[in-house]
């Protein structure tokens, strides 16, 4: 049995609703089903009441809420018991970050902080954007750096979770140029022809954001979906191979269009995403790693007011 099991059951109970749910835990709805049904394999009875609408716990259901939630907390209290004792990490600053920034923009933004802020110990923890934000919410870092795009944001409690804008991302195609420093491929292709696309895998966060750029071209875009992966150098990788167009981060291409070994694949298909950092809030209970309270007080004062302090996560500022 896994914990995480537990919290999809909590978030279930709490919800009567799976496909709200499967939303507040960052997994698709069949798959969040298929975990619930694995604690009731666990649990050797239904917990869940099918036949209603909306959902409903069995009385076995009830019984398993009651426990999970003090066993969650006592889980919760003895994590933070134990990272008491591990004194000698208490210097190090732990992100979380997904893989694009960690990439590129994590190590200049952190020679631009030993610059203006000051030395910093830090832990990189790259991962996809599902398992970065999990990471925060389980407790297992620190700070979370990550795109957000007002249509893909993250269900974070507000009351519970802060964030800080970092400032602005611009995601656009670029593809290889050829002989002659042209695009070897020009947006928007043929119906007859498509272009060669190199996507990002089903459940991306920036695979979803192109998804949107496509979706709100004025002009139709005929593409044929030859290479994808979730990583951002992956697909850049693939582009400047000459295999077809990608949708890249500028920060992840600046190099290679000063270099021109990259182009633009064709105007007015980009999108602009903010760039966030996101902490839960200290409280008397889970107070702030010392340097990490510091660097925080520090990024608050160089962030606009409207952007700092108490948002509505993962929506307008």
């Amino acid at each position: 049995m896994e914990t995480k099991w537990l919290e999809d059951f909590v978030s279930l109970a709490e919800t009567r609703s799976f496909s709200r749910s499967a939303t507040l835990r960052h997994v698709t709805q069949p798959a969040f089903s298929r975990r619930i049904q694995a604690l009731e394999a666990w649990a050797g009875t239904d917990l869940v009441d099918r036949s209603s609408y909306p959902t409903r716990l069995t009385p076995a259901g009830e019984t398993l809420y009651s426990q999970s939630l003090e066993m969650l907390q006592g889980l919760q209290s003895t994590r933070a018991m134990l990272r008491g004792h591990n004194s000698a990490g208490q210097d190090v600053i732990e992100f979380a970050v997904p893989h694009s920034l960690a990439f590129t923009f994590f190590p200049a933004w952190v020679s631009s902080l030993r610059e203006k802020f000051g030395p910093i110990k830090s832990r990189l923890i790259a991962l996809n954007v599902h398992d970065a934000v999990l990471r925060l919410v389980e407790g297992s870092c620190d700070l979370l750096i990550a795109y957000h795009h007002d249509s893909q944001p993250f269900q974070l409690d507000a009351d519970r979770y802060e964030m800080i804008s970092l400032g602005q991302e611009v995601l656009a195609p670029f593809v290889k140029v050829d002989a002659d420093g042209a695009p070897l491929y020009r947006l928007p292709g043929r119906a007859g022809q498509p272009l060669p696309y190199l996507g990002y895998a089903p459940g991306a966060y920036l695979g979803r954001v192109v998804d949107l750029i496509l979706k709100q071209s004025s002009t139709a875009i005929h593409l044929d979906r030859v290479y994808e992966t979730d990583m951002a150098e992956g697909l850049k990788a693939m582009a400047l191979e000459g295999h077809g167009i990608a949708f890249l981060p500028l920060s992840a291409v600046k190099k290679e269009l000063r270099v021109k070994k990259l182009v633009s694949a064709g105007p007015g298909l980009e999108m602009t995403m903010d760039l966030r950092v996101y902490r839960e809030r200290p409280t008397t209970k889970t107070a702030a790693k010392n340097p990490a309270q510091a660097l925080w007080n520090y990024l608050e004062s160089q962030a606009l007011p409207k952007t700092a302090g108490k948002v509505r996560l993962g929506g307008n500022p």
